[in-house]
């Protein structure tokens, strides 16, 4: 009886196997992936990007609007046209030929600080009654506005291309950069409000520390948009360095510093700047290194370091860590309130690193968006 059962669910299994019907439902599938895999994967990959790209188009839009919305209802110029903000948001600047990398630094200084002259005039020409403060709010407006529409392109390109030519494996890398270039656009136009309203944000950390050092203190200006002070700290010079605030701006402190060096003699130069923190560790957390801490093209920082290098003076340097969006939106509660600490920091590196009689320089690097000196 027991064999005779074994044998009739035998038989039923083996009938069960041999079912069409079950064949196709096991074989269809692979055949559908092995000839069409690729496009059922550009399909799903192309839906995830459109989303994205579709985001990134309203974020240019809307950070465009904001622009013309300011500069008409706040610096009052009325008969603004759009055409006209096309022209600043489409312009392109080409890097010099870098073949020979002899002087390659000057070129791309040159280039950059002839752009950002254009850019400023020009600016200033939609209102000639504008003040300092409010055309570097426009500027970094306007750097916004173009800088989402370039990421706009550029990602719209890509996918565009690669749907042309059915191609998956073109498109793989732009789902896995996709991510990274939404995180930066969304802090771009998240960051907007904060520069509309001269609030600091968190790249204003250094200037932060700085223009506290700054208080009831002279100060004077040593560079284009850069603010200088002199005091003393245990029988110390100090040079106290950072942009002018509380325009939108980042100063020129290479110059600054080169201009202290010319007629004094430094012993030690301390740099204190935002940095971006990796994943897993805390907003706000301080750290300290050696080297010059300064971001941008690189030119500021080229110069800095042959600076130092020339005359033997060492670079000490503080980082404030933070994400993306922290570092250009308004700066969050944890960050202003480690400015104390880095402070306090700054002393101790000065009393470590100096003796009695020699000179600092003391350089708060970063956007000085809403805060003063």
């Amino acid at each position: 009886m027991n064999f005779t059962n074994f044998d009739l669910d035998q038989s039923f299994s083996m009938s069960d196997d041999s079912n069409p019907l079950m064949m196709l439902v096991w074989i269809l599938p692979i055949i559908l992936f092995v000839f069409y895999g690729q496009q059922i994967q550009l399909l799903v990959t192309s839906r995830e990007i459109k989303k994205g790209i579709k985001k990134l188009d309203s974020f240019r839009n809307e950070s465009k609007a904001e622009l013309i919305s300011y500069i008409k209802n706040t610096i009052g110029v009325k008969d603004l046209s759009e055409k006209k903000i096309d022209k600043f948001l489409d312009y392109f600047t080409i890097m010099p030929v870098d073949m020979d990398p002899n002087g390659i630094v000057e070129k791309v200084q040159h280039t950059v600080r002839a752009r950002e002259g254009y850019t400023r005039e020009h600016v200033k020409l939609l209102s000639p009654g504008m003040s300092d403060v409010e055309l570097s709010k426009v500027q970094t407006l306007l750097e916004l506005a173009s800088s989402l529409q370039i990421i706009y392109k550029i990602i719209n390109h890509m996918f565009l291309t690669a749907k042309k030519q059915n191609n998956y494996p073109l498109i793989l890398p732009l789902q896995m950069i996709l991510p990274f270039i939404m995180e930066q656009a969304e802090a771009m136009k998240e960051a907007i409000p904060a520069f509309k309203a001269s609030q600091p944000v968190g790249d204003g950390i250094g200037p932060m520390v700085v223009g506290k050092m700054m208080l009831n203190v002279q100060k004077e200006t040593i560079a284009f948009q850069t603010s200088l002070a002199k005091t003393d700290f245990e029988d110390r010079k100090l040079f106290l360095l950072k942009a002018e605030g509380p325009g939108s701006t980042v100063g020129r402190p290479a110059d600054g510093l080169e201009k202290i060096i010319s007629g004094n003699n430094v012993d030690a130069i301390i740099m204190i700047d935002a940095a971006l923190k990796m994943e897993g560790e805390s907003s706000a957390s301080i750290a300290q290194g050696f080297g010059a801490a300064i971001g941008g093209i690189g030119t500021e920082r080229f110069q800095i370091e042959a600076i130092a290098t020339t005359k033997n003076i060492p670079i000490f340097s503080i980082v404030i860590k933070q994400s993306v969006k922290e570092a250009i939106t308004l700066m969050a509660k944890d960050i202003a309130d480690a400015a104390e600490d880095v402070h306090d920091q700054v002393r101790d590196m000065i009393r470590e690193n100096t003796k009695s009689g020699q000179s600092v320089v003391v350089i708060g690097v970063g956007n000085t968006s809403g805060v003063p000196q």
